[in-house]
């Protein structure tokens, strides 16, 4: 076990970045395909694909999952993944062909170093190339790479975000999570209550604390930074269906509201999509509690793992 998504069965991680132009992609491969549900919580969502996903509708098995900077520039990423599909003879069965079906979601990263530099076709490509089942690394790299959080202040007062993937077990079932954090809020530490990154005061030697900076602007006066939203995905080899696993995505949520605040605000577009891979029965409600806790686990690990850059201060430089 790596403490990571790939402890599940079946699953591979793949990253690519630009470190000059502060982006990157992520992309998560199920070997044999994935009952796949989503949940949209954000008010300010980038997205493909999403609808396939609800229960009423035809697809029942995705090939892959994107996550990206680039705002919705990042989404022409997932074209590479679709291309690798392709070649590895993944996706859906036309008859004359496969279509893959690569549902995805982006976050804003825009401003942090190079505004043109965004994922696309082929780092989504070199991303799947790059794919492993031993891939737990943290901080700053593949989605996470231009990351920041707590941007209330704006970004010279934001620190730096970035990737983090964790994993638990019980009896055999296998739970694990990735997550790129690039939050509006701060990011608490649930062992302490205490931020642990976000909007720095003016001198940057303490915390600003949004809520308080919320309740004493509470007429609507505070202008909140654009540049946000945090994405990511859980994965299981318990068997669930479409409208399980979309229920799962929807507890999961819960994990970001535990570490995050505040969160799913109209300035994110938190998302997180739920795979499931294995044929193991088990309570939906606890794989959905149990989703949680372990994506709170690795929005934790993905700020401390975060290493000072474009400007932003890092709990793993500090």
């Amino acid at each position: 076990m790596i403490d990571s998504i790939c402890d599940v069965p079946g699953i591979k991680v793949g990253h690519a970045q630009d470190f000059i132009g502060g982006t990157g992609c992520t992309v998560i491969l199920p070997d044999d395909g994935a009952v796949c549900g989503v949940d949209v919580a954000g008010g300010g969502p980038g997205t493909r694909e999403t609808d396939a996903l609800n229960p009423v509708n035809l697809i029942q098995n995705i090939q892959g999952v994107y996550l990206s900077g680039g705002s919705a520039y990042g989404l022409a990423g997932a074209d590479g993944v679709m291309r690798w599909c392709e070649e590895n003879q993944r996706g859906y069965d036309v008859g004359i062909g496969r279509v893959p079906i690569v549902p995805g979601a982006v976050l804003f990263d825009l401003p942090v170093a190079d505004f043109h530099a965004r994922p696309d076709r082929d780092m989504g490509y070199q991303a799947c190339l790059s794919a492993s089942s031993e891939e737990c690394r943290c901080g700053n790299v593949g989605a996470g790479t231009g990351a920041s959080v707590g941007k209330v202040g704006g970004m010279d007062l934001a620190m730096k975000g970035g990737l983090g993937t964790a994993s638990l077990t019980f009896n055999d079932i296998v739970i694990g999570a990735i997550v790129a954090v690039n939050c509006l809020g701060d990011v608490i530490d649930p062992s302490t209550g205490k931020i642990i990154a976000g909007a720095l005061t003016e001198d940057k030697s303490d915390f600003i604390g949004t809520m308080n900076l919320y309740k004493n602007k509470v007429a609507g006066n505070t202008q909140p930074n654009m540049s946000n939203t945090t994405i990511g995905a859980i994965a299981t080899n318990a068997e669930l269906t479409k409208s399980q696993a979309t229920k799962v995505s929807m507890m999961a949520h819960d994990g970001f509201a535990r570490v995050i605040n505040p969160i799913h605000t109209l300035h994110d577009g938190d998302t997180i999509f739920t795979l499931s891979t294995g044929k193991h029965q088990a309570d939906v409600s606890i794989i959905g509690a149990l989703a949680a806790e372990v994506m709170a686990t690795a929005v934790i690990r993905a700020v401390k793992a975060a290493k000072s850059c474009y400007g932003l201060r890092g709990l793993a430089s500090i």
